[in-house]
């Protein structure tokens, strides 16, 4: 290596570090009492469910299997993971009411498999989010998914009262992640704490993560239970990166200062 190069290293490295010095000094001592988090991946798992639900709706609309174009839809659908269906589906199929089609076959097809039981929690993330709430928090469950699927989600859990909220795009003004929207939904509407840097953001996808980093949130923790590995969700703005929600509240802990 070249002393040019060697410099480029040693200037990358000097600002990884300093990054994450910064992160930590700016969520140390912070009591995060908003706990905001992502639902498929993050706290449940679906098995796929999202692609073979893609497989149903995208077959509707004469996208065959097999296909350069289905392969490269496919793709897009996984790149996507965490970004409200319908705007992954105007983007796929470029009009509103092919858009709109392919979201209610989606939505169908998903709903199905949920309630065919092809759905649980993630190891540990009932008992964290319980403890989180015993702790005093508020939580919030947000999906990219419409309400009628979320609710199926949260039925076919019996989790229809383990969080505080539940926020689908819809409630949120219609737009889901990457934008912060669902994020500052959950601030205004709990009302539980008055500053945004008091919000911690988990989610296993690079748009749980630019959500949470555009709301201001003071915690951004990606999970790798999900769709997208550590260097992604690191790219994309995780403060710090979990094997697992079930993580999640040691980690509030310490920051709180209460270890």
């Amino acid at each position: 290596m070249n002393d040019a190069n060697t410099a480029k290293t040693m200037n990358a490295t000097n600002a990884t570090n300093a990054t994450n010095a910064a992160n930590t000094t700016n969520t140390a001592n912070t009591v995060h009492k908003l706990v905001v988090l992502d639902m498929a991946g993050t706290t449940v798992a679906d098995g796929g469910l999202v692609e073979r639900a893609f497989e149903k709706a995208a077959g509707l609309l004469g996208v065959e299997p097999g296909t350069p174009d289905h392969a490269e839809k496919l793709q897009y659908v996984r790149d996507t993971m965490g970004e409200s269906k319908i705007s992954v589906f105007r983007h796929l199929f470029g009009t509103e009411e092919l858009a709109r089609r392919a979201n209610s076959a989606f939505e169908e097809a998903y709903g199905d498999l949920v309630d065919g039981g092809l759905i649980a929690p993630l190891p540990g993330a009932r008992e964290a989010i319980e403890q989180l709430r015993g702790e005093g928090r508020t939580v919030v469950l947000t999906t990219g998914f419409a309400r009628v699927t979320q609710d199926a989600i949260l039925d076919a859990l019996g989790w229809q009262d383990l969080a505080d909220l539940t926020l689908c795009p819809a409630d949120a003004g219609g737009r889901g992640r990457p934008y912060p929207d669902m994020v500052l939904a959950a601030f205004l509407r709990t009302g539980a704490v008055a500053d945004v840097r008091e919000i911690a953001v988990a989610g296993d996808t690079a748009y749980d993560m630019l959500s949470g980093r555009r709301s201001g949130a003071g915690l951004v923790a990606g999970v790798l239970t999900g769709a997208h590995d550590r260097a992604a969700l690191t790219e994309h703005g995780a403060t710090h990166v979990l094997g697992s929600v079930a993580e999640l509240p040691a980690v509030l802990d310490a920051l709180a200062g209460s270890r």
